[in-house]
């Protein structure tokens, strides 16, 4: 009979328990007006079916600022200061293998993307300080490399924030655009 009492009790626990859980309004963020999106290169590596042996290289994890009308570099994004290379937390790119850019050789690990938009050129810089809110705390101490690259003009104008990857013969380059510019960051391994 006690064990009966016992069991009856435990339930009647569980039950109320159970019932405050699903009558409790948990308080979701709202959906972030810059989706957060992944790129990987090669750019299938995480789609891979059953007997597909290819293995991610670069994995670049980035927010998605919109132009929304709006004027973006030199404007929004001004000439000559340090920018997230995307929006939300500073963008981060992760090496599965050593890799080289600019000449430097970079070892695998997870680092951050910033860059320097001026009108005709970018530094793109790759940072060892991840983890972080934008620009606000960068600390050009932690800085692996900064490498100059040149602004490509694009005839139509790019709404979100986009990084993509395309083949090289030893390694691949990591492509951003937004709104009507291109710069492009070769990286070999």
């Amino acid at each position: 009979m006690r064990n009966v009492l016992i069991l009856v009790f435990a339930f009647l626990c569980f039950g109320v328990k159970a019932q405050e859980v699903t009558n409790n309004e948990v308080k979701f963020a709202i959906a972030d007006p810059s989706p957060a999106d992944v790129v990987y290169f090669p750019l299938n590596a995480a789609k891979v079916k059953v007997g597909d042996a290819t293995k991610p290289i670069i994995k670049v994890v980035y927010s998605r600022p919109q132009k929304k009308g709006r004027d973006i570099f030199g404007v929004l994004e001004q000439y000559g200061k340090v920018w997230r290379f995307g929006a939300n937390e500073s963008t981060e790119i992760h090496f599965f293998e050593k890799v080289t850019i600019g000449g430097k050789k970079i070892k695998a690990g997870v680092y951050s993307l910033f860059a320097i938009p001026n009108k005709d050129t970018w530094t793109i810089i790759v940072n060892k300080q991840t983890d972080r809110w934008g620009a606000f705390t960068y600390d050009e101490s932690k800085d692996v490399i900064r490498l100059n690259v040149p602004v490509k003009p694009l005839t139509k104008s790019v709404e979100y924030f986009s990084i993509t990857f395309t083949p090289l013969d030893k390694g691949a380059t990591l492509i951003a655009a937004w709104d009507k510019i291109q710069v492009e960051l070769p990286i070999t391994f």
